[in-house]
């Protein structure tokens, strides 16, 4: 599984994430693996990122639901999400929010594995990282 986060009126790296996300997806389609994998976005802005606007940012870049959710909720829960991963969240007096640019890997277990932090990581790397866990953790036949 990987996750990122992200809000939906972000005018830096978020959009950047979520279109990596989109090419890391189709890529796994390609390979046919859709059933090996789940993207997770997890929005730092629930009071605004509602379902109804997570969904519409997300339909922008084509997701296939069935293996790419989106997330968001009360800010209560979704804070306690941020503070299990490490990811701070401050709300700007102009109504962005700084955030901790993180994506993650956690593997079948459970069990974070590779942290990418900023937006310098590429598709392809984190895409090589979750097939091999994918390989890894495959249930013995």
């Amino acid at each position: 599984m990987a996750i990122t986060f992200v809000y939906t009126k972000c005018p830096d790296v978020c959009p950047l994430f979520t279109a990596k996300f989109a090419s890391i997806q189709r890529a796994l389609e390609q390979q046919k693996k859709p059933a090996d994998y789940l993207l997770l976005t997890i929005t730092t802005d629930p009071e605004y990122d509602t379902p109804k606007q997570l969904k519409s940012y997300a339909e922008h870049f084509k997701p296939n639901f069935s293996n790419w959710l989106f997330l968001t909720g009360t800010k209560e829960p979704v804070g306690k999400v941020w503070k299990d991963f490490g990811v701070n969240v401050r709300k700007t007096a102009d109504g962005h929010v700084q955030h901790t640019a993180l994506t993650t890997l956690i593997d079948r277990k459970g069990k974070r594995r590779v942290d990418y932090y900023g937006d310098k990581w590429h598709e392809n790397e984190l895409l090589q990282d979750l097939v091999s866990l994918a390989e890894r953790n495959q249930p013995a036949d």
